[in-house]
């Protein structure tokens, strides 16, 4: 891990694909499927399910991944190129371990592996002990730069896809989106014939947009120009009630209203606690406090960014016996730790990110607000976020400088200007990264990404003009940190 750069970040183990050799692929699969033997959750024998998304580098570290299972003596399960949550409801019912090949959202030269425990997303601890694994390659099986030159066939394709249609179009019903038709953005992601068969399955129709052969990389927490003006020409015509769209590998969702504005992950996964009348909500720091200003939701739990943080909240949640439960993050990705049961109709519990779910509570909710988003979004208390990132900034330089802003936050707040624009700092949040909320309401919140050599910046405000102006003044503050030292 050390030697090639590649590291667990808040979702699974990712770098760049030049960094994950076949044989770097290779030896974390044998890792993690060592420390699920730790757990009882592995043996010889036991099947182990994998998929991919649909970036160029992902068929080979799948064929790795492939290799390293059956060397286990594990039977691999090829799910072929589908969306996370869809392997994982498979997965999950069968209780089977299972890993998705994917980079998420960032560029076409990185990648990633995901690891899940076989009922469950993986969690910090298990990357802890995995990391504590001996692993030695077998002799022969890579050349000299880590290529697998040792035969390696994939397995048939064992279909995953019609259980996860069933899923929403049982519990939803098959005409729950009757008389709607929903643009459809494709891009590259791997769940976009996915999507339209869902929304086809409750009996709305569906338009297909955009849809790409080169890898495109939707980032759903910060929307990148190019897709924001998109959605706002295809909303013109006046077609469509809704536009919806997944990232890469279709686990965190990006749904835009009639006039093509994408509404934030954070205020869609409120959307949907509120729809599907949750007793607890698991939530990371960044995400907007509307949630509570609701006053609907009896229980929040707010965690580190990343699910599983979510998910270990979660799963306090339902010790506790806080039912239903269910977490967001402010990307988007929804996860449902408890069943929930409506007119005799049972969703069961998926606890890992399903960018399905709280697209669909909405646009349903919606239909209480003549199928209008914006009126569904504006019932809700006005607080708004945006978010955007300072790429190429190392993490250990932004480390660096947060360390400054912990010795003293009054003074460094001030001196990057926040206190003039927002006056006096009234509470400091360290659970991740640097939360600062000050004396107007205004919040503004800087953390390294886990996965990136980048400086994640969220705001929220009482307005959308505030949080922009924020949202501008907090990045080029920060600009000033990759040429200038902390003091």
């Amino acid at each position: 891990m050390e030697r090639s750069g590649v590291a667990f970040g808040t979702s699974g183990a990712r770098g760049l694909v030049t960094a994950m050799t076949d044989a770097v692929c290779f030896a974390y699969t044998v890792g993690y499927l060592k420390h699920l033997a730790t757990l009882g959750e592995f043996a010889p024998g036991r099947p182990v399910a994998l998929a991919g998304d649909l970036r160029p580098s992902t068929p080979r570290i799948v064929r790795a991944c492939i290799a390293a299972i059956r060397h286990m003596g594990g039977e691999p399960v090829w799910c072929g190129y589908v969306p996370t949550p869809a392997l994982c409801n498979y997965a999950f019912a069968h209780d089977m371990p299972s890993l998705m090949v994917t980079g998420s959202h960032i560029p076409a030269d990185r990648n990633g592996i995901k690891f899940n425990r076989a009922r469950g997303e993986f969690l910090k601890e298990d990357e802890v002990a995995m990391r504590e694994q001996d692993v030695e390659l077998p002799e022969g099986w890579f050349d000299a730069d880590g290529t697998l030159v040792h035969p390696t066939e994939f397995p048939a394709v064992t279909d995953v896809v019609e259980s996860f249609v069933e899923r929403y179009r049982e519990f939803f019903g098959a005409q729950a989106l009757a008389g709607l038709r929903l643009g459809v953005y494709q891009h590259s992601a791997v769940g976009r014939d996915v999507l339209v068969q869902i929304i086809e399955a409750l009996g709305g129709e569906a338009i297909p947009l955009g849809r790409a052969e080169a890898f495109i990389p939707v980032d759903t927490e910060a929307v990148r120009p190019e897709d924001a003006e998109l959605a706002r020409q295809w909303a013109s015509s006046g077609d469509y009630h809704a536009i919806l769209t997944t990232d890469g590998d279709s686990d965190r969702p990006l749904l835009a209203d009639r006039n093509g504005n994408w509404l934030r992950g954070d205020v869609l996964g409120i959307l949907a606690a509120r729809f599907l009348e949750a007793a607890s909500v698991a939530t990371p720091v960044s995400s907007n406090t509307a949630l509570e200003k609701t006053g609907l939701i009896p229980h929040v739990r707010r965690t580190r960014i990343g699910s599983p943080f979510v998910v270990a909240a979660m799963m306090e949640a339902v010790a506790a016996g806080q039912l239903p439960t269910m977490g967001y993050e402010a990307n988007g990705g929804f996860l449902l730790a408890s069943d929930i049961v409506r007119d005799a109709r049972t969703l069961t519990a998926l606890p890992t990110r399903d960018s399905i779910l709280p697209m669909l509570s909405a646009i349903i909710a919606a239909r209480g607000y003549q199928d209008d988003l914006t009126a569904l979004v504006a019932s809700l208390p006005p607080r708004y976020t945006l978010s955007d990132r300072l790429v190429e900034m190392p993490t250990a330089q932004s480390q660096a400088h947060l360390a400054v802003l912990r010795r003293d936050p009054k003074k460094a707040a001030a001196e990057l200007g926040f206190v003039a624009i927002c006056g006096d700092l009234v509470n400091v949040d360290e659970t991740d990264g640097l939360r600062m909320t000050f004396s107007t309401g205004d919040i503004i919140h800087l953390r390294p990404s886990g996965n990136a050599p980048e400086l994640r910046v969220y705001v929220e405000a009482g307005s959308v003009e505030r949080a922009e102006t924020l949202l501008k003044s907090g990045l080029a503050a920060v600009a000033t940190w990759r040429e200038k030292a902390p003091a």
